[in-house]
């Protein structure tokens, strides 16, 4: 009998499943299993070619390349081995696994699997994929379709590979590190750019890569999360900025000024997605934390923030303890005065910011022009001992909550 909410009682789990297992599915757990190596992934769009971004093959894991190729995933170096595969409806191809080391490029590839190739399109994204190392020249490989047949798998090998590849070495399971995780969401990301996405499209992408990629993240205090954010969002804009402005960069230049031009714009690219980088995490916050506000509004000094938003700030009758207009602001050792100015009706600012600290004597200018500092934990420790407090991210929201309810 299932227990309450149809959650199986301890008699059902100590029954055993009875599954469909096709004969496809149990060659592919005994190939695994006697091999000892088994490399498993979804089959994604991008994989099935039908995302229209020309990638070129299946990308392969650089953290188990030992499973896959003699080639040692060197910088600065190509390779590339003929292998033969043999799929599980006994077709063959003679395919190559591709290094690529050079430029900007760090990554093992699948590649050259005929016209006529039935496991490269539409109807086969979601299936399984598990591709079993022989040696370094020959594989098997099973495509496998049936719930059955992916849950069978999974549990005879320890794996589940959700969106990331799985990894079956040696008998036993093996996880892909966080730097792999990132390392193979960055290139899906940059692979198809041509042109910089908004900074949005950035942020949005960083806060997904390290809910992926990190696995505390869920459980990790707001400030430690939102430092992932930004520092993720970082290195993602370094890795798209490469791809999209080498041709610019290692064009021959007409003259000096045709240079500083292009300088400047770069430079500018940077500095504008920085700050902006920074609002759209904070509005992210705010908004998940359930705290009403209007960014960037068209108010006094044109605000970055205004809690609860523009138009209570505009309702004379509206409580003031109640507004809170805050500044933010990657950098304000220099900058700071500035959010006194902005929505005047409120006298009292708030500064969030990602600067590694600040004087003293800045620090009681600002305790005396009330302003409360609003700074990510981490980054507490570059603060000196001072008697303004330093509000967390965390601590901000739970005032923010208590000033409005």
């Amino acid at each position: 009998m299932a227990s309450r909410k149809g959650m199986p009682s301890e008699a059902d789990e100590d029954r055993p499943r009875k599954l469909m297992v096709t004969h496809i599915g149990e060659r592919a757990i005994d190939a695994a299993l006697s091999a000892g190596n088994a490399l498993l992934k979804f089959i994604s769009p991008n994989d099935a070619g039908i995302t229209g971004t020309h990638q070129e093959g299946f990308y392969l894991p650089k953290g188990a390349w030992k499973m896959f190729s003699p080639h040692p995933p060197e910088k600065g170096m190509n390779a590339e081995e003929e292998v033969q595969i043999t799929w599980h409806d006994g077709s063959v191809t003679m395919s190559r696994i591709k290094w690529y080391g050079k430029d900007t490029r760090s990554e093992y590839r699948l590649t050259r699997f005929g016209k006529d190739f039935p496991f490269h399109n539409a109807e086969v994204v979601g299936d399984l994929w598990v591709l079993v190392p022989k040696d370094h020249w020959h594989f098997e490989s099973f495509v496998l379709d049936t719930e059955e047949d992916i849950e069978e798998l999974q549990a005879a090998l320890g794996v589940e590979p959700f969106e990331r590849w799985g990894v079956y070495q040696g008998g036993v399971p093996q996880i892909e590190t966080e730097s792999d995780c990132f390392e193979r969401l960055f290139r899906s990301f940059v692979a198809p750019l041509l042109v910089f996405p908004s900074g949005e499209e950035f942020s949005a992408a960083a806060r997904a890569f390290v809910d992926e990629c990190v696995k505390a993240a869920k459980s990790e205090p707001l400030d430690g999360v939102f430092m992932r954010w930004l520092e993720t969002e970082y290195q993602l804009f370094q890795r798209a900025e490469r791809q999209i402005c080498q041709k610019e960069i290692a064009r021959t230049f007409k003259d000096v000024d045709d240079f500083l031009k292009t300088a400047r714009s770069i430079g500018n690219r940077r500095m504008s997605r920085s700050g902006r980088s920074l609002e759209n995490h904070v509005d992210y916050v705010l908004s998940k934390a359930g705290v009403p506000h209007d960014m960037r509004p068209p108010l006094d000094g044109n605000p970055d923030v205004v809690i609860p938003g523009a138009a209570a700030y505009r309702d004379k009758t509206f409580p003031l303890d109640k507004l809170c207009v805050i500044g933010v602001k990657t950098t304000c050792k220099d900058r700071w005065r500035q959010v006194l100015h902005e929505a005047r009706r409120v006298p009292k600012k708030h500064i969030l910011t990602t600067q590694k600290g600040i004087s003293s004597n800045q620090l009681t200018q600002m305790q005396e022009a009330g302003v409360t500092l609003v700074v990510p934990e981490k980054l507490h420790k570059y603060y000196p001992k001072h008697p303004i407090s330093l509000l967390t991210l965390d601590q901000f929201i739970d005032e923010t909550r208590a000033r409005l309810s």
